[in-house]
């Protein structure tokens, strides 16, 4: 018996894999992100927050969180049949920033996740991307609680270039995660096309 092609089974497509970052202060959520849209088993790195620690760990409006990450998180979500994100998760203390060099290499793009109670706390990553031409998207998370502002308020609070993209999300929301990690590919995509224009004279 004949088979016609449209019987043919289809090749697999073997999907493109970018690194994305996620990063933000500590306890706004970065963790809570990754988890909620990952498709397999986040890797977490949690440990319980100690009283030695206290000291240099600012918990003031996140005053229930007990534990804190100490070297990344991990997952994974697939946006279309031939694209695979890797989502890397960065810790938000100060003296775990220097992983940030290691996590950052071959990273496509990042969020920098935004609690508007603390807003100072992400102007550590914002900066960080900035230097480093690292095209990021910034995410406020809507804590329940915290006051709510226009994002045109947050970019002018941050001091953010008029191209980078502000986005109110739920770090708890698998839909709401894969709209912020949307908007990240595409800012990063056209960013890169842009500069990949040829000059008009």
């Amino acid at each position: 018996m004949a088979f016609g092609r449209s019987s043919r089974s289809r090749r697999p497509v073997e999907p493109v894999t970018l690194k994305i970052l996620v990063a933000g202060g500590f306890g706004v959520g970065k963790t809570t992100l990754v988890g909620a849209v990952s498709e397999i088993r986040p890797l977490r790195t949690e440990e319980r927050l100690s009283e030695a620690g206290r000291p240099v760990d600012d918990t003031a409006g996140v005053e229930s969180k007990t534990t804190t990450t100490v070297a990344m998180d991990f997952g994974r979500i697939t946006l279309r049949e031939d694209l695979v994100l890797y989502l890397f998760g960065t810790p938000g203390q100060d003296r775990f920033w220097f992983l940030w060099d290691e996590l950052a290499q071959g990273a496509l793009g990042a969020v920098v996740l935004a609690d508007t109670r603390r807003l100072e706390d992400c102007f550590a990553a914002v900066d960080y991307f900035e230097q480093r031409a690292i095209p990021f998207t910034v995410a406020v998370n809507r804590f329940e609680g915290a006051d709510r502002f226009p994002t045109e308020t947050v970019q002018a609070a941050l001091d953010l270039d008029p191209e980078v993209p502000v986005l109110m999300c739920d770090a708890r929301d698998r839909s709401s995660v894969r709209d912020v990690l949307v908007a990240v590919v595409e800012h990063a995509l056209a960013r890169a096309d842009r500069f990949r224009e040829p000059a008009t004279t």
